[in-house]
């Protein structure tokens, strides 16, 4: 596995492009871009499909409550033909307040679902009765279809990738999934957690971990000014730290004294900014000069991670962080 990238659209997606193209220029493997409520992730890698020809193209990461498994397989499956069989589809949980408040869904046995509806993906994808394989999954019992491709070939052997923090949601990943998707985890808790838990499931499955794939974003800036992007990715995680998911693998992590001081300045904006440690930042984080900012990117290599994908920090040049940190 190889270097990655985040490239999301932000304001401008013909920017985004151009991006995507300079990353495979650079010899980058993959480009992921996020799902949150601008455009829609799936749509803009058919974009970004369009506009390369060899890096590969992922979410990372689309909810599995804002479509049906039959609606996601179909996208994933006319995405993956139109790009030549370079999709990555990545999947995730997202947030209550996120599923409730935006989509009117709800989040009721998380691993449970995640566990069904990978296997209803994984079924119509192969050209099988997604019914049998949601049964045999033995999910939840929250999706069911009997939806079947037409017009296009099976595409069984598409990547799955699951997002996940909570080891029960980890094991899940290794047990099911071809690699597993990471936000805010640093490598202290990558090595401490993430990967005995992905291991774990892989032997449910009487594999190791050998061809799994471990994603992890680093937010990471070439910079003269690493006070200032420190600053910027502070702003960037407070939502984070007001997230439950994340507070527990923060916590879990070994900085429940930043959740405590971010909860005790509730309404101090600055003050809660200054709850982000320095620590934190610099575990999670690769700001500086160019041997710094790869030094933070082999960090996650030397604790398990296969595919470190640097992604933008607000306010510096993310054209330069990318020629930088793949050297």
């Amino acid at each position: 596995m190889g270097l990655g990238c985040f490239i999301s659209t932000g304001r401008s997606l013909q920017s985004a492009i151009e991006r995507v193209r300079l990353a495979e220029s650079l010899g980058y493997e993959s480009v992921y871009t996020t799902h949150i409520a601008g455009r829609d992730s799936l749509t803009v890698l058919t974009a970004y499909a369009l506009s390369s020809s060899t890096i590969r193209l992922g979410t990372g990461v689309v909810p599995i409550y804002t479509r049906t498994p039959a609606t996601m397989a179909q996208t994933a499956a006319t995405i993956d033909e139109l790009s030549g069989g370079r999709l990555t589809l990545g999947l995730g949980v997202s947030h209550r307040a996120i599923v409730e408040g935006w989509h009117g869904q709800t989040i009721d046995h998380p691993v449970a679902e995640m566990r069904e509806y990978v296997a209803i993906v994984r079924a119509i994808l192969a050209d099988e009765d997604p019914a049998a394989a949601a049964a045999s999954a033995g999910g939840a019992g929250k999706w069911r279809t009997g939806f079947r491709l037409a017009g296009l070939d099976p595409c069984p052997q598409l990547p799955i990738y699951i997002a996940a923090l909570s080891p029960a949601m980890l094991r899940l990943a290794g047990e099911v999934a071809d690699g597993a998707m990471l936000w805010l985890c640093n490598p202290r808790y990558i090595e401490d957690v993430v990967m005995p838990e992905l291991a774990a499931g892989r032997e449910r499955r009487g594999l190791g971990l050998e061809g799994f794939d471990v994603v992890a974003a680093v937010p990471a800036a070439l910079t003269d000014d690493p006070d200032a992007a420190r600053s910027a990715l502070r702003q960037d995680l407070l939502p984070y730290f007001g997230l439950p998911f994340y507070r527990a693998m923060i916590e879990r992590s070994g900085f429940g004294a930043e959740i405590a001081a971010f909860d005790s300045a509730a309404g101090d904006l600055p003050a809660m900014k200054a709850a982000i440690s320095e620590e934190l930042l610099d575990h999670l984080a690769a700001i500086g000069d160019p041997a710094r900012l790869r030094a933070g990117i082999e960090r996650y290599r030397d604790a398990g991670v296969s595919s470190p994908c640097v992604g933008p920090v607000a306010g510096t040049d993310f054209g330069a962080t990318l020629r930088a940190a793949i050297g």
